[in-house]
């Protein structure tokens, strides 16, 4: 994948790893569109890269989604690369949380439905400009679990198995999908408890451009590789590993 003189959106890009793929796009020369539900964490964003174009939409509420497709649409039609990065997570016990069927209906909605939803929205513009390029964010825990989360794992499990297909159902055309599966990476989305093995946003963003580089599909990026050796020999004992990880104090 070319990396250069793209228009690349990017949601959930006001922090964490997002954000840190964001600088590294714009240094390579790329316009570089972000989105995310706090202005203020927007803001924030452009203090550190002005060169940011940020918009504000809650992507888990479908009338949000499709009123920003439709900005996107009016106001930069040569968007090319579509970066479906947002998620959320509920580290919760299943029967002990009274407004868990809640939880997982805000996780489905913004870590799956809005990636479909926007992928669907933006195909049209995407596949009229040169080399475009969707790529879906997801996680190493699609092969082993962590039971912290209740609904996280499936929801991009989900989305994981919807990119394979949608890869083999546009195999003829010219748009190329592409999936990254991280490992725990150091962002506020741990919300200051990352588990001790967690890799930095600069580390993750690292290896995510080198695969960009050499064309490929699936991108694995550090322990995610060997979750994905590991879930397949030793099932069992990969789920008791990802399960034993311990938190940062």
């Amino acid at each position: 994948m070319k990396l250069e003189n793209n228009t690349v959106l990017i949601t959930g890009g006001s922090s964490g790893i997002g954000l840190e793929l964001s600088k590294v796009l714009i240094q390579k020369g790329n316009k570089v569109i972000i989105c995310g539900r706090s202005n203020e964490k927007l803001t924030k964003a452009r203090e550190i890269e002005p060169k940011l174009i940020t918009y504000q939409c809650d992507l888990s509420i479908s009338e949000e989604c499709i009123n920003f497709s439709k900005k996107i649409t009016e106001k930069h039609p040569e968007l090319n690369v579509l970066i479906n990065n947002a998620a959320i997570v509920n580290k919760t016990n299943f029967l002990n949380t009274d407004t868990i069927v809640e939880m997982a209906e805000n996780e489905m909605q913004t870590n799956f439905m809005a990636p479909i939803r926007l992928i669907h929205l933006l195909s049209p513009i995407l596949q009229k400009n040169n080399k475009p390029t969707i790529i879906n964010i997801t996680t190493g825990l699609i092969y082993t679990p962590r039971a912290d989360y209740p609904f996280y794992n499936a929801t991009k499990a989900a989305l994981h198995s919807f990119t394979q297909v949608f890869r083999k159902q546009t195999e003829n055309s010219n748009i190329n999908i592409v999936e990254v599966m991280f490992p725990a990476v150091k962002t506020p989305w741990h919300k200051g408890k990352p588990p001790k093995i967690a890799i930095s946003a600069e580390k993750a963003v690292n290896e995510m451009i080198k695969g960009l580089e050499k064309n490929k599909k699936e991108i694995r990026v550090a322990g995610a590789k060997m979750l994905y050796i590991v879930s397949r020999i030793a099932p069992k004992f990969a789920f008791r590993k990802v399960n034993s990880l311990e938190d940062e104090e």
